[in-house]
């Protein structure tokens, strides 16, 4: 059985400490790796600071190339983030998410829709949780304070991000495909700031550990599944 992991800098393994960004070599789709051992090969298609536009235009290089039987998708972090330089110059002004809801859903429909068509099973990862202290900490030192007065208005990432997962979820339970709750994985698992790196936002090695498991875990709900992985056996 072929698996690639598809998705952002969370995919791809990236966690921070003392305000710089590293990759993990510990990161999910390698401890997912050795959870399965010979059953299966994992490929790690994250990439850094992507959103679902950007996965849209490198699917089939990244994705479909590889001829896999189960892509697990994590996308939507950097969609409903925001452009904090635009925010901190125009506190006052409305904002948009770097990927506005709408088009954020489509590109997820699109590509959830075409890895059926190819016979390959989708397996969606909802958001992990934030730890915003930490988060607008990181950004308020790079962009200045005065976002602090556009994220008192408006919620911030925080708000959107709770947003995104809700329709995430909402979507993939209206095209029936299976999604991984490791949002709810992470809360259970022990305080947020020991799963969650400086910047609030990336996991630590111990994070990457509860979201690899996560992940295994739904693969073998859906390897017990009539004929849910037929490809691979």
């Amino acid at each position: 059985m072929k698996i690639v992991c598809f998705g952002d800098s969370v995919t791809r393994g990236v966690s921070c400490a003392n305000g710089r960004l590293r990759i993990l070599r510990n990161h999910y789709p390698a401890q997912l790796q050795a959870l399965l051992g010979e059953r299966a090969t994992v490929v790690n298609a994250g990439v850094f600071n992507d959103n679902s536009r950007k996965m849209a235009a490198r699917m089939e290089a990244d994705v479909l190339s590889h001829q896999p039987d189960c892509v697990v998708i994590g996308v939507g972090g950097n969609d409903c983030d925001f452009r904090w330089a635009e925010v901190a110059e125009r506190p006052d002004a409305d904002h948009e998410p770097v990927v506005p809801l709408a088009e954020y859903l489509k590109h997820l429909t699109n590509m959830l829709t075409t890895l059926r068509t190819r016979g390959i099973v989708p397996l969606l990862l909802n958001l992990i949780p934030l730890q915003p202290v930490r988060y607008y900490h990181t950004i308020s030192e790079k962009h200045g304070t005065a976002i602090a007065h556009w994220i008192a208005r408006c919620g911030g990432i925080h708000y959107w991000h709770s947003q995104y997962n809700r329709a995430l979820q909402e979507l993939a339970e209206a095209l029936e495909v299976r999604w991984v709750n490791v949002r709810s994985a992470f809360k259970r698992s022990g305080p947020l700031d020991e799963l969650l790196s400086d910047d609030g936002i990336h996991p630590t090695e111990i994070g990457y550990t509860v979201l690899s498991r996560a992940v295994h875990a739904a693969l073998q709900q859906l390897s017990q599944a009539p004929g849910a992985l037929s490809r691979a056996h």
